[in-house]
């Protein structure tokens, strides 16, 4: 069942794997014996029914189930799900059914259901036998027909592609109701709910016949009521399940891919139709209340009400909720509006008329009758019926009271003068302004309800008079709206006037538009207007307006940050105006900003002549851009030239400037960098780097990369190797020491870019004076994201 858990020591951790381990066993323990509980509950039953049958003792039952099962090649739960869905078949006497002839002569005069193969049964192949048994164990999960048609779906969706099952039951007065589903929407699920006896559906006639539908061919493309036609689900099966009598439930399986079901498909779904019996019967009777007809006195009163009335009785669902309703007493006009034309609709369902019930306002306002227990009126709704054969659309309302347990609905018809006040009410709701009139003869003043709303003041108050109308205001806005309304009262001047007024909701934005009727003698008698609530908007245009600032604030910042990092770099790192001499070396310098953002990077270079003659030429690459940026960029390019020209090795120099940036509060974090030695006598350039790209040497027409040194990026690690490597160089050569700007374009890998610098190199060998500025062109055709930094050095050839 389980292992014990070993103490540990106090000083000790448990092991927590262990630990999950015996959990995860234990949990799996458990599974197993629900399983075998829920397996045992169907086995005992199907004994039990053996049992009454035949009045044997429950271990010979036990036994005849077992060889009933190994003579039908069957697993013993597949049995038992057999056996208690055909005891209903159970009789006295001869222990024969009309419907059902027996297969077994022994089982048979023992009074047992017949299970077994008789000559029109064939024994489904091995693989669906094995299918119909995963079946049967699943079974045992199912305890509603909606599980249950899950079940079924998952089973049949692996086996033969099956996208939905539907389940229905027949009505005891003729039709059929969806008792479970699964694969299909709720929406579809309310239509197919209640299936009235009159449509010409396939459910129905499998329930009338007793025998399987097959709709999976070419000559199956009619119309059904139910599905419609073929294009959703090209095939469609429909199995009575059997009950030794007439069948009572109808299971449907849907396909949504076109193709005949094959024989095996065939015998499959036979067997789990078989199945299924067993499993519906343990669910039970569904309750429903009693369909005697209503009181007379009820009938009478509601034939002699004049208006459109119905006396509605909740139907629940096994959850408890109301599923539908069952019309018990109704009006002649109420008949109308349900579009009935087959007599009287009392004792029917109210789905049979509307099957999308939960959508309209009559289903909406009996759940919340029968929930609250209020009465529920509704807004006017638009409902379409017909007059003498003619459709038209009339305005309707609905009250729904709770009666005990019934609901009485009326429905009440608006003529075209609410229509219109309906309307006039929506449109002041939606645009949020209402309408005002003061009368200045009689001092009169009325407002809608909506002018209310919008200056949060009671009806029971009153209006308030036009004159009174400037104290509402806050402060600021008083005096401009006290002079609007005395012009418009003395001059009839119109006015459209924006102020604001204080409440309960805070300040509110309002505007307020009111113009004068004047008499013949052009006198203002009367005051029309309408006030509109403009806080959502005023506050949009604030934030707005608040947030272009922002911004416009922020681009300040950021420029005066570039022009002051700019300047700073300009003086920290003054670009050369013509190509330099060193050493006996051409050199020619390019540094471009980046094109993309505001911010200036930390890319570097340094050419110098050292004391004793040799040049110093570094290039490097500051990560960030910004002040920190160019403020680390300056600390590197000195303190590099400061070490070499005191004597510094290029390796050492690179390792304590990996120190500096590692122990520095200062510094920006980490750099890349190029250092190299160039001794004219000896013609050697002895370069090192700290995760940089490596030079490019133009020789004879041909480009290369130096083969890099070991060295690793500055600031990276604390104990750094750094190498050296040297190139001699001939007469001609030309070398390029630059930064990533100038090759990387994301996402592409770098390496594509080296070899596009490569060929440009190649394509622009030119020496003269400014042919870096034309390798440049060729190489930043698009817009630059980075900064590039480009030392060209040239060996002058021998003349």
């Amino acid at each position: 069942m389980s292992e014990p858990v070993v103490p540990v020591e106090s000083a000790a951790t448990p092991d927590l794997v262990e630990l999950a381990r015996v959990v995860a066993q234990q949990r799996a323990e458990m599974d197993r014996l629900r399983e075998r509980a829920a397996t045992s509950a169907v086995v005992e039953r199907a004994k039990g029914v053996v049992m009454a049958l035949t009045g044997c003792s429950a271990d010979a039952a036990g036994e005849t189930l077992l060889q009933r099962a190994k003579a039908a090649r069957r697993s013993l739960l597949e049995e038992c799900w057999i056996t208690l869905g055909r005891s209903v078949t159970a009789r006295s006497g001869t222990g024969t059914s009309p419907a059902e002839p027996p297969h077994d002569k022994g089982d048979a005069a023992a009074g047992l259901p017949e299970t077994g193969t008789g000559p029109s049964e064939v024994s489904p192949p091995d693989d669906v036998a094995d299918a119909l048994g995963r079946l049967g164990r699943a079974l045992v999960h199912a305890d509603t027909p909606r599980a249950l048609a899950r079940c079924l779906r998952d089973h049949l969706a692996q086996d033969m592609g099956a996208d939905s099952v539907v389940i229905h039951a027949r009505r005891p007065c003729g039709g059929a109701e969806l008792i479970g589903h699964c694969g299909i929407d709720e929406r579809l699920a309310a239509r197919w709910r209640q299936v009235p006896a009159s449509a010409g559906t396939a459910v129905l006639d499998a329930l009338r016949t007793g025998e399987p539908l097959w709709e999976d061919s070419d000559e199956d493309d009619a119309r059904d009521p139910l599905t419609g036609g073929p294009e959703r689900w090209p095939s469609r099966a429909w199995l009575p399940v059997p009950a030794g009598g007439e069948p009572e439930v109808c299971v449907g399986v849907l396909r949504g891919r076109p193709g005949p079901f094959t024989p095996r498909d065939r015998a499959h779904l036979r067997g789990v139709v078989e199945l299924c019996a067993g499993r519906l019967r343990t669910f039970g009777p569904r309750p429903e209340p009693a369909a005697g007809p209503a009181p007379d006195a009820v009938r009478t009163l509601f034939a002699a009400l004049p208006v459109a009335a119905m006396l509605l009785t909740p139907l629940l669902g096994p959850s408890g909720e109301a599923e539908d309703f069952r019309i018990d007493a109704a009006t002649e006009q109420a008949a109308g509006l349900l579009g009935d034309t087959g007599g009287d609709p009392v004792g029917r369902r109210l789905r049979e008329f509307w099957p999308d019930l939960d959508d309209g306002p009559v289903g909406r306002g009996c759940l919340e009758a029968l929930a609250g227990g209020e009465t529920y009126e509704s807004a006017p709704f638009a409902h379409q019926e017909r007059t003498d054969g003619v459709a038209e659309l009339s305005t309707y309302s609905v009250r729904v009271t709770r009666l005990v347990d019934a609901l009485v609905v009326t429905w009440v018809r608006h003529a075209s003068s609410d229509r219109q006040e309906q309307r006039l009410a929506d449109l002041q709701r939606l645009g949020n302004l209402g309408w005002a009139n003061w009368n200045l003869a009689t001092h009169e003043a009325s407002w809608s309800s909506q002018v209310f709303t919008i200056l949060g003041r009671d009806p029971a108050d009153g209006p308030v008079p036009l004159a009174g109308l400037p104290e509402l205001a806050v402060s600021d806005d008083r005096s401009a709206l006290r002079v609007a309304v005395t012009g418009l009262v003395r001059e009839g001047r119109p006015f459209d006037l924006p102020f604001r007024v204080r409440g309960g909701r805070g300040v509110r934005h309002l505007r307020l538009v009111a113009e004068a009727v004047a008499d013949v003698h052009g006198t203002p008698v009367e005051v029309h207007g309408f006030v509109q609530d403009l806080t959502a908007r005023r506050r949009a245009e604030l934030a707005l307006v608040e947030s272009e600032r922002a911004i416009l604030t922020q681009h300040d910042v950021l420029q005066s940050e570039r022009t002051l990092v700019a300047r700073l770099q300009n003086a920290l790192l003054p670009l050369p105006e013509r190509v330099v001499d060193l050493a006996g070396l051409r050199v020619e310098v390019a540094y471009l900003p980046a094109q993309a953002g505001i911010h200036v990077g930390g890319d570097w270079f340094s050419a110098i002549e050292l004391p004793d003659g040799d040049a110093l030429f570094v290039v490097g690459d500051v990560a960030g851009h910004g002040v920190d940026a160019v403020a680390t960029m300056a600390q590197l390019r000195f303190t590099a030239k400061g070490m070499v020209i005191t004597g510094s090795s290029l390796t050492g120099a690179l390792a304590r400037l990996n120190t500096l940036l590692l122990h520095s509060r200062d510094t920006h974090g980490t750099a890349t960098m190029v250092l190299a030695r160039y001794r004219p006598g000896e013609r050697r350039l002895v370069w090192a780097q700290a995760g940089h790209t490596p030079p490019l040497l133009l020789r004879g027409g041909e480009v290369t990369y130096l083969r890099r040194p070991s060295g690793m990026l500055l600031g990276a690690a604390t104990t750094p190797h750094f190498e050296e490597a040297e190139c001699r160089l001939e007469p001609g050569d030309r070398v390029l020491l630059y930064t990533d700007g100038l090759v990387e374009r994301p996402p592409e890998n770098i390496d594509v870019g080296l070899a596009r610098l490569a060929e440009a190199v190649a394509a622009h060998p030119g020496d003269e004076q400014g042919s870096l500025g034309t390798l440049l062109e060729a190489m930043l055709e698009e817009e630059r994201r980075d900064d590039v930094c480009v030392l060209d050095i040239r060996m002058p050839r021998e003349r």
